[in-house]
């Protein structure tokens, strides 16, 4: 059966500045390493043979219908403006239309060479390729929003980083791939058409109950909002929060060097790019909104009293921190058992925070075992746990099954940074084994691991730790 793929396209009829039509560059030898048939089933997909899957999902063979394009888009990049990035090794195959009504992009990761890779290559290696499968589909099984991982295929070409790294591709799957650099990039070239073209687009896919530029920047705020309160639930760290990787369709969007926390401290770095803590865990609740602030600033041109706009958009953006506040209190509430927060349960929160962080508590591990009883055994200096152990006793009383609630908002299982990198290793050595456990397992990750699978809720050895990871470009 050969893969035939539904496409319904909408963005390629937008004008053609918004993108350069280009096909994925053919690759050497394709094989494929991971197939995600579940989602090709949400998809309507009529998967075809593994080789069929390979071939397409590589960029060797365009199906029929895709309309492949890069798009443009501009960001900041910790915190420098830069007017044109847009797609350096990515392209847009199509969209299709899910079984639930929902348009879905489809893009492979790692296709070649486009008009806007700059001095890159154009392609992608092996490790962050699984390491992004893994991590949002990991993401996906939490409950967080994410763009998902369709197909992984091995290239059969190397590419040259510090050394040679086998190549491979990922294709990604996305409410769309339409960012905050996106409106960026139309505002900074004065391009008012475009900026309409893509505000009109924009409205129609993600924000139908919108009608004005306040409207779709409140909306985004708020789902903006919700993702990163998320994040900081399950200590997850973004690492590149640049404009152009802040999706307007509120899901999680270029993992890179995006890892989950094992020792609990809010100023936690892992992304070797992030010299000066700028993606801090703690610090992506000020970012998201400064990242906010530029989509608005873009937004202005299109108001007819620019003056107004600054003054009504600016006073959205300072009331974001206050969103973000709420839907933060609510995550962590459900997570030490409480269903509605109330005066005082911010304070019991940041208190257990603060015993974590001087302990270096494993952050995944001291929520769940609240539930399991056993969260003291994470504090060598008892004491100042259990005057808070007696404090949230007490704030539990009145409320019902907290057990419970606890079990379903803290996960068992993350994507341990160790883990990842033990499964990367395996892979370029040519075992997927470890890469197909840790998916399995973390496909359920609110549940009781399975005995086999324990060790992978074990935070990692001295000798373990990885406090470094990278983007892969």
């Amino acid at each position: 059966m050969t893969l035939m793929i539904p496409f319904d396209n909408s963005y390629a009829h937008l004008p053609e500045n918004f993108f350069s039509r280009q096909s994925p560059a053919p690759v050497a030898s394709p094989e494929l390493l991971a197939f995600n048939d579940a989602l090709a089933d949400e998809l309507g997909l009529d998967a075809g043979t593994a080789q069929d899957r390979a071939e397409v999902f590589s960029g060797n063979r365009t199906p029929q219908g895709a309309a492949p394009l890069a798009q443009a888009y501009a960001g900041h990049q910790f915190g420098g403006f830069n007017p044109q990035l847009g797609d350096g090794r990515a392209i847009l195959l199509g969209e299709v239309v899910d079984r639930n009504g929902q348009r879905r992009d489809i893009q492979i990761k790692g296709a070649g060479r486009t008009p806007y890779s700059r001095m890159g290559d154009g392609r992608a290696w092996m490790g962050p390729v699984l390491r992004e499968y893994l991590l949002s589909e990991a993401m996906h099984a939490m409950g967080i929003p994410t763009t998902r991982a369709l197909a992984a295929v091995a290239t059969g070409e190397p590419v040259y980083r510090d050394a040679a790294l086998p190549g491979a591709a990922l294709t990604r799957v996305a409410a769309s791939h339409i960012r905050v650099g996106t409106f960026q990039y139309f505002a900074a070239r004065q391009d008012l058409d475009g900026l309409k073209a893509l505000f009109d687009y924009t409205r129609a896919r993600h924000f139908p109950q919108a009608r004005t530029p306040q409207d779709v920047l409140e909306q985004a705020i708020e789902r903006q909002a919700e993702l990163v309160a998320g994040w900081m639930s399950v200590g997850f760290i973004h690492g590149v929060m640049n404009t152009d990787n802040t999706a307007l369709s509120g899901e999680t969007i270029d993992y890179g060097p995006a890892a989950f926390m094992d020792s609990y401290h809010p100023v936690t770095v892992y992304s070797s790019i992030d010299r000066n803590g700028r993606y801090s865990y703690d610090n992506q609740s000020r970012v998201i909104v400064w990242n906010m602030a530029q989509l608005a600033g873009a937004l202005v041109p299109l108001m007819p009293d620019n003056d107004a706009a600054i003054a009504d958009f600016t006073e959205t953006v300072n009331a974001m921190p206050a969103r973000i506040e709420a839907a933060w209190r609510r995550r962590f509430a459900a997570k030490i058992g409480i269903a509605g927060a109330r005066d005082g349960d911010e304070t019991l929160v940041n208190d257990l925070l603060a015993l974590m962080a001087e302990a270096g508590a494993d952050f995944t591990n001291t929520f769940r075992d609240l539930a399991r009883g056993t969260a003291r055994d994470h504090f060598p200096d008892a004491g100042g746990y259990e005057r808070w152990h007696a404090r949230w006793q007490e704030r539990l009383a009145s409320e019902t099954d907290p057990n419970a609630r606890m079990m379903a908002a803290n996960p068992a299982l993350i994507p341990r940074n160790h883990r990842v990198e033990a499964m990367i290793q395996a892979a370029v050595a040519g075992d997927m084994g470890p890469f197909h456990r840790l998916l399995s397992a973390l496909s359920t990750p609110y549940d009781e691991p399975a005995p086999e699978n324990r060790d992978l809720a074990t935070p990692p050895q001295p000798h373990e730790e990885v406090r470094q990871t990278f983007c892969g470009t």
